[in-house]
This record gives structure tokens, sequence and C-alpha cells, in this order.
């Protein structure tokens, strides 16, 4: 019982080490640069960032539903599936499994993507050491579309009562049903999600 425990602990220290040190395809930078060509060589970078960051969020899930908070990065994470085998390659040794893009439109259940987004609010202010109650930042993954100008990206903000129609208040977004004020927990803020199986 204690083997099994060790080695699954070591299985998923090493699959923790191959996101963090996977080299992505140098295309998919270039298809993001030509979806959004205003972003630099840093930008793209930080882009690839994010999208580690997302598989990591993905990791530490455990096969739950983590939704994807940043537009930019899911671009890159469609064109990283395209690469079909290097993308299942890559999933067979980071998840032991294949991680499927769902769009929130194809969710199983109303509350899989608002679950799937506080979810990923959660792992990401952990991984950040964030209080995700009363975060004094955002988070890459929340952040990384108002930072790089991304026009249809998602924007959050920490001010809730700045909040308007274009932003999604963070702060309430790991909250249960007794927050108050703006978008509260009832804007899902994501689009895509892995995970879910």
């Amino acid at each position: 019982m204690v083997f099994f425990y060790v080695s699954q602990y070591q299985k998923r220290k090493a699959q923790r080490v191959f996101i963090g040190t996977y080299r992505f395809n140098k295309a998919i930078k270039t298809k993001v640069h030509q979806r959004y060509p205003h972003l630099t060589d840093e930008n793209l970078s930080l882009v690839i960032d994010g999208l580690k960051e997302y598989f990591f969020l993905c990791h530490e899930g455990n096969k739950r539903m983590v939704a994807m908070p940043s537009q930019v990065v899911d671009v890159a994470w469609h064109e990283f599936i395209l690469f079909t085998r290097e993308y299942k390659g890559f999933c067979d040794k980071a998840f032991d499994r294949f991680l499927h893009h769902t769009p929130t439109e194809a969710m199983v259940t109303p509350t899989m993507a608002l679950d799937g987004i506080k979810r990923a609010w959660r792992l990401s202010c952990a991984r950040e050491g964030i209080n995700s109650a009363n975060p004094s930042k955002l988070p890459l993954l929340f952040d990384i579309d108002s930072r790089l100008n991304i026009d249809d990206g998602f924007k959050y903000s920490l001010d809730c009562q700045k909040s308007n129609s274009n932003t999604y208040c963070a702060s309430h977004i790991g909250c249960s049903s007794g927050c108050g004020g703006g978008m509260g927990c009832s804007g899902d803020g994501g689009g895509c999600g892995g995970g879910g199986d």
C-alpha cells in the first residue's frame, strides 16, 4: 500500500517536471501572432507560459474540469491540439489520458462551466500564493488578456465596484451564494475547459 502511494507521488512529480520543461512547437507562437499581430516576442512567450500554467492547473485538478480563463491562451491551446500526435503524446505523459477541449456550450450541466472557472481560480491562486477569497492581485491566467490588450479576451477586475459589462469580478469567482454586488458568482468568465472525463 505504501509503495503504491510513493510510486503515485513520484509519477505525479515527474509529470509536473515534464509540463514545466516541455518545449512547445514554435508554430504555436506564430499562429497566435497571426491572430494577435500586436503581440511582441516577449508577449508570445508569456502566452506559452500561460499555456503551461493552464496545464499545471489541469494536472492539479485531478481529472475534474478546469475552465480556461484566458482567450489568448485558449488560442494557443487550440493551435497545440492541431499537432495531433504531439498533443496526444504530451497528454499521455502529463496526464495519463487525453485532455479534451470542451466548449462551454457542450458541457454536460449548466453549472459545469461555473464550477470549472471556480476551480481554475482556486488552483491559480494557490499556485501563485494569492488569497483566493481576498486577492491582492490577479493570477496570470486571469490577468493575461488584459495585460496583453486582447480585444476579444476575458477581462477580470479585483475592484467589483468598478467592474462593468466587459469585465468579470474576480474576487467573487471563488465565492458561494453569499456574494453581493457586481456580477457575483453568476458570471462564467471562462471559455473552454479541459478534463471532466
